[in-house]
């Protein structure tokens, strides 16, 4: 069955701001990048340390969706760092807004939320996410 999260794919308002965000902000490696003429839209693959990827798209005239975090359809996505604080501290430091850092009621972790520059909500989640089963 299901192993694990291939990847997720996001559609941006602004190829390049996004690809910056994506890549110098949150450090991700290119694994590819496509201009497909055709549909007038890039394809950048990223990948996340993890095995997983982010695919970043663009396509003219994409209409905007909600994305806070409890509008239907995906809420967010999360990534585990090793230290909420200090990854906090670094992407208020490149100007992004983080916002109060909170403890998961459940698990005692440390998380917040920021966004993408589109409004997508980004998780950062302390140490290893364990589920029960």
């Amino acid at each position: 069955m299901l192993k694990r999260i291939h990847h997720v794919a996001v559609i941006c308002s602004d190829y390049a701001r996004s690809k910056h965000f994506y890549t110098e902000i949150l450090g991700l490696r290119v694994i590819a990048e496509n201009y497909r003429a055709h549909r007038d839209s890039y394809k950048l693959d990223l990948a996340l340390p993890d095995g997983g990827q982010i695919e970043l798209f663009s396509f003219p005239g994409a209409p905007a969706r909600p994305s806070r975090p409890e509008a239907q359809g995906l809420r967010h996505l999360a990534f585990v760092v090793e230290d909420v604080e200090k990854t906090a501290s670094v992407l208020t430091a490149k100007g992004v807004e983080v916002e109060p850092i909170r403890v998961d009621e459940y698990t005692d972790k440390k998380f917040t939320f920021f966004a993408d520059p589109d409004g997508l909500p980004l998780e950062l989640y302390q140490g290893q996410i364990v589920f029960n089963q």
